[in-house]
């Protein structure tokens, strides 16, 4: 039996009251279990995952991000699995599974399609993209569409505001968007064309892929395109301009020069780099300093 979002809003009188961010749904038990086949490869992956961690219980997330990988969402046969390995109840797993957004209670769209609505990216454009795309492909937050191709949601802040408005496709940045383009490649992605992120990997990974990446299994892609763009290193590369007119280096810069001499004429510091002893701070006063009051009072006092 499946419990929707509005039979649970009816059931608890939640009329009136705004939309969550996030749907209310539970997750829903499954209809079948996993085959042997299934089971076997999630058994081994499980281990690989669970052999990182000095104790199991630590492995639930990236477990979650397995299940994920395999059906698409966190089912009641994933927390049941999970659960199973970690040696936890079902209801500890899913109190977790229930509390972070990337595990999805529901079938997910290949591609999750964030648009971010936060201050900057609204103020750029974020909303009338989010609006656009909503009304084109008929479907709004954290729901997808008939063909299983897009979940469409509004996100937070991704830590790109100089690239706004942005858009994730499976957490892979789209920058600098504006509804027309988040449509074409949007279109793209149903069609089965390859998408080529602003930054990161040579194409987008479907969300399968990526949970599996999410669970700790390295997919060969890290080293593709630009981790990080130019707008971002803008400061990076004022320090470094200074470093070359100065002659000095905070390590900022990559390659290394010969500092020995001048490390052993500073005392083991190098100019402009931070460094810290490990040496106690001085003994604490007695009573706190003070240039009157009643502590400099009591000791006066005493």
């Amino acid at each position: 039996m499946s419990i929707d979002d509005a039979e649970i809003r009816e059931a608890y009188d939640l009329e009136g009251i705004p939309e969550p961010f996030h749907r209310l749904t539970p997750i829903q038990p499954s209809e079948s279990k996993y085959d042997e086949a299934q089971l076997t490869a999630l058994r081994a992956d499980a281990a690989q995952i669970i052999a990182r961690y000095p104790h199991k219980r630590s492995a639930l997330l990236p477990l979650l991000h397995l299940v994920q990988s395999v059906d698409g969402y966190v089912t009641g046969r994933g927390v049941a699995f999970c659960a199973e390995q970690l040696e936890l109840t079902d209801a500890e797993v899913t109190g977790v599974a229930t509390f972070y957004t990337q595990y999805k209670r529901h079938p997910n769209g290949e591609y999750t399609v964030g648009v971010c609505t936060n201050t900057l990216c609204a103020v750029m454009g974020g909303d009338l993209i989010f609006e656009r795309l909503s009304e084109h492909l008929g479907i709004g937050h954290d729901e997808t569409t008939e063909d299983g191709k897009i979940t469409l949601e509004r996100v937070e802040c991704n830590a790109a505001c100089d690239y706004a408005p942005v858009v994730m496709a499976n957490w892979e940045f789209m920058d600098n968007q504006t509804p027309e383009s988040t449509i074409d490649f949007v279109e793209d992605l149903r069609a089965g064309k390859p998408v080529r992120p602003s930054r990161g990997p040579n194409a987008i990974c479907t969300f399968k892929q990526v949970s599996r990446v999410l669970a700790g299994f390295n997919d060969g892609l890290a080293d593709q395109g630009v981790g990080a763009g130019s707008a971002s290193l803008a400061g990076l590369e004022l320090v470094r301009a200074e470093e070359r007119e100065s002659g000095q280096s905070t390590g900022a810069t990559h390659g290394s020069t010969d500092t020995s001499d001048e490390a052993a004429d500073t005392g083991g510091m190098l100019p402009g780099l931070h460094t810290s002893q490990d040496t106690p701070a001085n003994d604490p006063d007695t009573l706190p300093q003070s240039s009157g009051g009643d502590a400099q009072q009591t000791k006066d006092e005493e």
